[in-house]
């Protein structure tokens, strides 16, 4: 019964060999390509040694250019059946040699099968090949008359040929493997800034639609009663909108990768003016400012000294900040909102607290709250929300000062 394929089909022409390794996205040339041209040079070499015989005239008939053309066809095999390749190849140069063709040396019609077999994980199939093929070859040399008895050179050409072909199929499969490691490293790195810049994106951009949302409403129940405070609202709403697309341009500046567009793009931000807060401790005041003109009590208190956070540190402290601001400003109801920051410890101590409604909102899986808990725990932290032990809700974050290694 024949062997049944070992590599299943895919809409990949370029599937790799063994389905235990990815195929490596650089690869261009169609595999069936390679196979070809490797069985039309592993045909002519064969042949090539039997016209070679001084006495082909006599060993050299159309029977072992067959055989020639028949291990060069079995290297189509190599890829779905490389066990089957390395069996057949061993009897068809026992089958050969049976009809007394001109010599061509035990391993070199196996070559190409034993590299096959050990480019695809078949090392064990590959060296039990090798192996019997040598010791025949050897047996048979020893227990043959004068002309055919073995010498050194005849041995060491035999295990040179085996050991090298395996050794390569080995050393190729392990770079194809370390390449396409490396492109998996590389994909799950830009996975995670993918998801970065999704939390970046959900915050910003949450926090700034519910400040739009709330100077919206003012401004709408304002006109026609207060102008005054309904142009306030809009300022407000304007300044809001121009932050949130500071930010959109910055995350497409990542997202491009492009100096021209950064370029661009950061001549762009320039241009918006110095409103453009940081992302850090530093910019928690605007934040809290934000917050006020929507109606807030805010009390901010810092006491990080400059320099003291990792870039990513400081950067998580604000995201974890504002997203509790803007769940105060959807679900709390809150008058007053305390923020605070401090080393303690060699630790960053990060609480956020109203005196809202308490539990009860944004605290289901996929909320900003799971968010924030996800991020700090990347970064080596902890984060705990619930109802505050007076009433309200508090955030509380513990972080690292810098990140290790």
């Amino acid at each position: 019964m024949p062997e049944q394929s070992e590599v299943p089909r895919t809409a990949d022409p370029r599937v790799a060999a063994d389905p235990r390794v990815a195929v490596d996205p650089r690869v261009t040339v169609d595999p069936r390509v390679v196979d070809v041209a490797l069985a039309i040079a592993m045909a002519l070499v064969v042949a090539v040694v039997i016209a070679a015989d001084p006495d082909a005239a006599r060993h050299a008939g159309p029977g072992a250019y067959l055989f020639a053309v028949g291990f060069g066809a079995l290297v189509l095999l190599r890829r779905r059946m490389p066990r089957t390749m390395v069996v057949l190849t061993v009897l068809g140069v026992f089958a050969y040699y049976t009809f007394q063709f001109a010599p061509i040396g035990m391993a070199l019609p196996a070559v190409a099968a034993l590299y096959s077999a050990a480019e695809v994980r078949r090392t064990g199939w590959a060296v039990v090949g090798g192996a019997v093929l040598v010791a025949v070859a050897t047996y048979y040399r020893v227990t043959g008359t004068e002309e055919e008895y073995l010498t050194p050179y005849d041995l060491v050409t035999n295990l040179a040929l085996v050991a090298a072909a395996i050794a390569l199929g080995v050393a190729v499969r392990l770079s194809r493997e370390a390449r396409v490691h490396e492109a998996h490293e590389a994909e799950q790195r830009l996975q995670a800034e993918r998801l970065r810049i999704a939390r970046d994106l959900h915050d910003v951009v949450g926090h700034n639609l519910s400040v739009i949302a709330l100077h919206s409403g003012v401004a709408a129940e304002a006109v026609g009663r207060d102008d005054d405070a309904a142009r306030g609202a809009l300022h407000h709403v304007r300044e809001a909108t121009s932050g949130t697309l500071r930010e959109l341009r910055s995350t497409v500046r990542v997202l491009r990768g492009s100096a021209r567009t950064a370029g661009a793009d950061a001549a762009g931000a320039d241009a918006a003016g110095p409103d453009a807060a940081p992302t850090g401790l530093a910019g928690i005041d605007a934040l809290a400012a934000s917050a006020r003109a929507a109606g807030l009590t805010v009390d901010v208190t810092l006491d990080v000294p400059p320099g003291v956070l990792d870039g990513a540190i400081d950067a998580a402290a604000y995201r974890i900040v504002q997203e509790s601001l803007t769940n105060v400003l959807r679900h709390a109801g809150a008058a007053r909102v305390a923020v605070s920051a401090r080393v303690d410890g060699g630790r960053l101590a990060l609480r956020v607290s109203d005196d809202g409604r308490g539990a009860g909102r944004d605290v289901v899986p996929g909320s900003g709250i799971s968010g924030m808990r996800e991020r700090v725990a990347l970064l080596g932290g902890t984060l705990g929300a619930g109802d505050a032990p007076d009433g309200g809700f508090l955030v509380v974050a513990d972080l690292p000062l810098r990140l290790e290694g």
